[in-house]
């Protein structure tokens, strides 16, 4: 063994030691996020891009285990390099492998474990993932063409990993590659965020080409080094809306585009998921009040969800005008509430149009909701 090998076995071993050491007093509690799901569905927490010391990343699979139960997560998939092995002078080369070794610790803390792969090529193609694998070492070829092949054969889900990763000013090129493998149906879906980086330019293609958007960690230090989990600081999770918590319902929800993005307060994702979650997230505590001419009240808003909701208005009501609000997540937070009119008389149920600034719906837009209030007006002239 070389010694700069052996000194890279070293702190591989020693960083395993401690996160080992001390699993029982950092990871034997689990967060829990609350974020409710769409009706009809199961919400999965999931982390579909991580790496272990069986390809470039610095901890052993089982600690990736711990670590996805810890952060409240539901879903992980181990997703080593195929071709970029840093560590193989002193790790056997066996891609099956880090499935083997996790799947024991990850039936016993009931978080599901998919067998993936990265398939790791200079650009074009770039980097992609292919999980629900089967056979990994069929993957393993010169050409990068019979291994995306290969992973569709075994109906492999398969996305493109951070694709303004080596660009200029990080700013995403489709390629023609990329165009030959979507006719092809060999790519589903696009990492629109990568460990804290939003790609704008990715998730505009997904809506455009009809493909699945992703957020994943890429993790490959100790995830504790990377994000403060003691502060609720966590790593970026592809919410899955599935029928079921089974790997089958899991890979239909995939290839049926049933994604939401979670990047730190901010959710990414179609309308018709963000909307409802939204919605189940809040609760109007006392949703009938009374203004009197021009004068002020407010309504009580309660989340429910891990999120701080920033509300901004979207347009004005006839009767009254509001103002920006966040609906901090777990608490009742007060929306202000101003008559327009001495003279309004009457009871009104009226819809407050608001825009979810950090609900992305697409590229620097936002998600437009209502809140639905009846107001009794009691005239001051």
């Amino acid at each position: 063994m070389c010694k700069k090998s052996y000194l890279l076995l070293i702190v591989v071993l020693l960083t395993t030691f401690f996160l080992n050491f001390s699993a029982y007093s950092q990871l034997a509690n689990r967060y829990e996020i609350r974020i409710p799901t769409v009706p009809g569905y199961v919400l999965l927490k999931c982390d579909l891009h991580t790496h272990t010391v069986f390809s470039d990343g610095l901890v052993w699979p089982t600690i990736r285990i711990q670590e996805a139960w810890h952060e409240g997560l539901d879903v992980i998939a181990l997703s080593d390099h195929i071709e970029y092995l840093p560590f193989k002078d002193d790790i056997k080369v066996d891609y099956h492998r880090p499935f083997q070794i996790a799947s024991p610790v990850a039936a016993a803390l009931n978080i599901t474990l998919i067998q993936a792969a990265e398939i790791t090529r200079s650009e074009p193609p770039g980097h992609l993932n292919a999980i629900f694998l089967k056979d990994v070492n069929s993957l393993n070829t010169p050409d990068y063409n019979d291994a995306l092949k290969a992973a569709f054969d075994q109906g492999a889900f398969i996305f493109w990993n951070h694709p303004g990763w080596k660009q200029p000013n990080n700013k995403s090129v489709w390629y023609d590659t990329q165009e030959e493998f979507l006719k092809k149906g060999w790519l589903h879906g696009i990492e629109v965020v990568n460990g804290n980086t939003y790609d704008p330019i990715a998730h505009q293609w997904c809506i455009e080409k009809n493909l699945t958007l992703l957020g994943n960690s890429d993790i490959h230090n100790p995830i504790g080094m990377d994000y403060e989990l003691q502060n609720r600081k966590h790593r970026p999770m592809t919410l899955v809306l599935a029928e079921n918590s089974s790997i089958e319902s899991i890979k239909a929800a995939l290839f049926a585009r049933r994604t939401v993005i979670y990047l730190e307060n901010n959710l990414i994702g179609d309308a018709k998921y963000l909307k409802p979650i939204f919605d189940n997230s809040i609760q109007i505590k006392y949703p009938e009040i009374e203004i009197k001419g021009k004068n002020r009240n407010v309504i009580q808003i309660q989340n429910n969800s891990d999120l701080d909701y920033e509300l901004v208005p979207n347009g004005q009501t006839d009767e009254v005008s509001v103002e920006k609000v966040v609906l901090f997540a777990g608490k009742t937070s007060l929306l202000h509430l101003k008559g327009v009119s001495d003279t309004a008389i009457g009871e009104k149920n009226i819809q407050l149009p608001f825009t979810v600034q950090n609900l992305w719906i697409a590229p620097e837009k936002g998600l437009p909701v209502e809140i639905n209030v009846k107001i009794k007006f009691v005239p001051t002239k």
